[in-house]
């Protein structure tokens, strides 16, 4: 039996991935309605959006006392935006947290390998509220669609 039967019949949604020059997946979705690029990366524990396209998002920020780490930049200033919408596909993520901060190391480090600039990163908590299947070979993620009560 074919994974994405067998997962779509237990309620995931199929999200293409695609594999960008520097070798990460690179996905599509939108935030609060807005359309956006991000890359899919299973080490990062919270999804993020550079803190430049918080007005394009529709983010209200609020000032946060985490700094945040990883790919080579350390120490650097937060913000958090809460009660967000997430879309990936059909999958949909309501109250949704996001993290703000600066991106041009990492869309420095993409323009550099001929790969376009990102608008954020999809990281682990939304892999782990979907309860994620990524299919490499395929390539694409399976999120199990969520329940909201009203």
């Amino acid at each position: 039996m074919k994974l994405k039967s067998t997962l779509t019949r237990k309620g995931y949604v199929k999200i293409k991935l695609k594999k960008i020059n520097t070798n990460h997946f690179e996905m599509k979705g939108k935030i609060n309605g807005v359309k956006g690029r991000f890359i899919l990366d299973t080490g990062a524990s919270n999804s993020c959006v550079d803190i430049n396209l918080a007005e394009k998002f529709k983010l209200v920020l609020k000032d946060s006392e985490t700094k945040a780490a990883g790919a080579g930049a350390i120490g650097m200033e937060t913000k958090v935006s809460s009660k967000n919408l997430i879309k990936l596909n059909n999958w949909a993520y309501h109250n949704f947290d996001l993290v703000l901060l600066d991106l041009s190391h990492v869309n420095t480090a993409l323009t550099e390998h001929n790969a376009t600039a990102v608008d954020g990163i999809i990281g682990a908590d939304i892999l782990e509220k979907g309860n994620a299947i990524i299919d490499y070979q395929y390539k694409c993620v399976y999120l199990k669609k969520l329940v909201f009560k009203y």
